[in-house]
């Protein structure tokens, strides 16, 4: 009995050391670039890469990349094969770059020669194909810079083909689609004539970039890094010849999180403009919250926090939000509203309600504390709450 207890105990030590050396993998599949993703084989990857490591690995693929995002943001998985956008995701979170198998390429926002800029495409039509590919992403992230959301156009067309949106505009069809630069230029050649550039990205790394774990044990890593670089063609995917500089997720990331470049009716102001605008009498603003406030902010700032509860968008409800201490600032003051740094929310919707509101002169301060700081200019720690 105790020979059999102490090999049941073996057997479960066993079993938990190989659960926990299990790895997981996900195949995030972009929908205008299926081909590549079928010649894909998860079994040849489980069985390729699991021999490399000594390990059991696990493979799941998806065509869904809302559901790879949101995975990508809770760390759902060792190892992401996808596209630029969700390992852009995962390299905020705690993950590091193997490589990626394309070249880096720009989108650009195309429209009808009427269009005087990306701010003209509201009320109007955009062709895009699929609801979740790369080009709806970079679509919402350059409307967004402009102040846009998908809830300003007139209709949101999504369509399977990406170069058809160049067609759409040429038949008049559509007011304006996203393309990536290749396309645009080949269609400039014979049609510059049917439609201008509005708004360009910034290089865009291609094809599947692959992700992994930045706290797997090292020897895990460089074994991962070993054999992408070495045995994944032998599955189907193309060879990681690329090594993106990470500036570039981080401008595809940004595209998805940030704030937008400017507000109309406000102006968008830098650490120095601040500092000039206090000297002035202007009121600074925080709309952060209390604990952060209290650790520090900038030297005279005002503590009237947004309680924000909508969501990070042009298009956000503030009837959703609580920002109940606006009614305590002098509406006739030019007044600064700052927050965490450009992909902090608060400031930008207070700026907006404030200027709903009746404010005379509104500054919305995009750098907020961070930029404040890089500058060298002085913080503190002293309370200065909103009075009645």
């Amino acid at each position: 009995m105790f020979k059999i207890r102490i090999a049941a105990l073996l057997l479960f030590a066993a079993l938990g050391s190989a659960a926990r050396a299990d790895l997981s993998a996900l195949i995030a599949v972009e929908p205008t670039n299926k081909k590549d993703g079928l010649l894909l084989s998860r079994q040849g990857l489980e069985a390729g890469l699991g021999k490399a490591l000594g390990t059991r690995v696990t493979v799941t693929i998806t065509e869904d990349l809302a559901e790879a995002m949101r995975a990508s943001r809770g760390g759902s998985y060792d190892i992401f094969i996808a596209p630029a956008q969700v390992a852009a995701s995962a390299l905020l979170r705690g993950y590091e770059l193997v490589g990626s198998t394309d070249t880096p390429e720009q989108y650009l926002l195309v429209g009808r020669p009427a269009l005087a800029s990306a701010d003209a495409v509201k009320g109007r039509k955009l062709y895009l194909p699929q609801q979740d590919s790369i080009y709806t992403y970079m679509a919402r992230g350059m409307l967004n810079a402009s102040g846009l959301s998908f809830k300003d156009l007139g209709l949101v067309r999504h369509e399977r083909y990406p170069q058809a949106g160049l067609t759409a505009l040429y038949l008049g069809v559509s007011d304006a689609t996203v393309v990536r630069a290749s396309d645009w230029n080949d269609f400039a050649k014979q049609y510059g004539n049917a439609a201008k550039v509005l708004a360009m990205s910034t290089p865009v790394p291609g094809g599947f970039s692959v992700v992994m774990r930045k706290d797997l044990p090292a020897e895990t890593r460089n074994k991962v890094s070993s054999w992408f670089a070495s045995s994944a063609t032998a599955v189907g995917l193309k060879p990681l010849t690329e090594r993106p500089a990470l500036t570039e997720y981080q401008k595809v990331a940004e595209l998805g999180l940030f704030t937008p470049t400017h507000l109309p009716g406000a102006k968008v102001v830098t650490a120095r403009e601040v500092q000039q605008l206090i000297a002035k009498g202007a009121v600074v603003v925080d709309t952060r919250t209390e604990r952060e406030y209290r650790a520090k902010h900038i030297r005279g700032a005002v503590f009237a926090p947004y309680v924000e509860k909508s969501l990070k968008d042009v298009a956000f409800d503030a009837g959703q939000d609580d920002f109940s201490s606006l009614a305590k600032l002098d509406k006739n003051k030019p007044t600064v509203f700052a927050c965490n740094g450009a992909e902090c929310w608060k400031s930008y919707k207070a700026s907006r309600v404030a200027l709903q509101q009746g404010f005379k002169e509104v500054y919305w301060f995009r750098g907020g504390l961070p930029e404040w700081e890089a500058a060298g200019l002085e913080v503190e720690k002293a309370v200065v709450v909103a009075q009645e």
